[in-house]
């Protein structure tokens, strides 16, 4: 297998926080002031003022991807002090509101928020979406709808939006309830092939359900301008260890796919309503509860299905050298997801502002920039 094949690409939305109130602060005109010179294309707005997203380059390896977010991470920490502000990595905020969050100018959002109205408004989520590279669009196709099994699994192990407006959900990964409300998310139907998949793409624009492809907004597809396969499923992760270590998992799955599907060997492609099923597990339980093996027709603990997913990528994990990143997936498994410690802190301080200062601690770990102290406000 050659290095530069199966590329990596990471992009990250992150939520602009107040340092004295801990709500969001709809403030990415003034970072981005500053951030298109230092950042350039690596930093982008959002549909809300309060949310940036960072994209890396084409990384050749988890340790690369790993180099470009702590890169991009301690850039973006940078741009918020001077404007005096932090930023934070979760999939919801604890407690901001979206009423109070003003819409980014300009004709894409004034598009969106005109079609989609209060789903649009209060679309206030912050995911982490991982691109992997792959030669050939048509085995993209049967690869993708290989890996729609795996996403449950991608996302027990990403929660980290448990609170909503203030209240506490009950939901690990409620972040992706809030997308359930706009159309096309989820997990895709599975496509006979590449033509297939085009046919429906085209059937969109051409009866305006769509201007362009890229309004699909699966937990994985097809990029329509990159020859990537882009799972958007995670919820954003407050640490980077975490964050490289789904995109290593997800490039070793898509890496293994790719060839048991070149041997003839393709893993057993599932109806998406069984899938669902797993899927709305995941966002109610984390780590916590059960997902269906469908092949045996029972449910097993979901670490135990994980643990045998990670047997499953092991020679790829090892070819494509990311064996120190998997290895953090055990310490997620043992310590638990961002939603986990999220909710530990609340049961231990009643204070949803605590529960920001962990998040905003734990987004700048490691980074090459000061550290925010104890609170956020320092």
């Amino acid at each position: 297998m050659k290095e530069h094949v199966f590329t990596l690409g990471i992009e990250e939305e992150f939520q602009i926080v107040d340092p004295e109130t801990r709500e969001l602060r709809s403030h990415i005109q003034q970072i981005l002031g500053d951030g298109k010179v230092v950042m350039q294309e690596r930093i982008k707005p959002e549909m809300h003022q309060s949310v940036v997203e960072t994209g890396t380059d084409v990384c050749h390896s988890a340790a690369d991807a790993r180099d470009q977010v702590i890169r991009l991470r301690s850039e973006l920490g940078e741009l918020a002090a001077r404007s005096g502000a932090k930023f934070a990595s979760a999939g919801t905020h604890p407690f901001s509101h979206w009423h109070d969050q003003r819409i980014t100018e300009g004709e894409r959002y004034e598009t969106i928020v005109k079609d989609m109205q209060q789903v649009a408004r209060a679309n206030l989520i912050f995911g982490l979406h991982v691109h992997v590279g792959i030669p050939s669009r048509e085995m993209a196709i049967h690869v993708m709808n290989q890996a729609r099994y795996f996403l449950p699994h991608i996302y027990a192990l990403s929660c980290n939006s448990p609170f909503w407006v203030g209240r506490n959900t009950g939901f690990k990964g409620y972040r992706l309830k809030v997308f359930e409300r706009f159309p096309r998310t989820g997990i895709p139907d599975a496509f006979e092939g590449l033509s297939e998949y085009e046919d429906y793409c085209k059937l969109l624009v051409r009866t305006n359900c769509v201007d362009n492809a890229k309004k699909i907004w699966w937990d994985i597809r097809l990029h329509p301008f990159f020859d990537t396969l882009e799972v958007r499923v995670c919820d954003a992760q407050s640490r980077v260890d975490d964050t490289i270590a789904l995109a290593a998992v997800i490039q070793a799955i898509i890496v293994k796919l790719h060839k048991l599907q070149r041997q003839n060997l393709s893993f057993r492609i599932y109806r998406r309503r069984l899938i669902d099923e797993n899927r709305w597990r995941a966002a109610r339980y984390g780590l916590d509860g059960k997902l269906i093996d469908f092949g045996r027709e029972q449910e097993l603990e979901t670490r135990s299905l994980l643990h045998e997913m990670l047997e499953f990528i092991g020679p790829e994990v090892d070819e494509l050298g990311s064996r120190v990143e998997i290895e953090h997936v055990e310490r997620i498994m043992r310590e638990g997801t961002g939603a986990d410690r999220q909710l530990e802190v609340w049961a231990r301080t009643r204070d949803m502002r605590e529960v920001v200062d962990m998040i905003v601690r734990e987004t700048y770990e490691g980074l090459n920039i000061a550290e925010p102290g104890g609170a956020v406000a320092q």
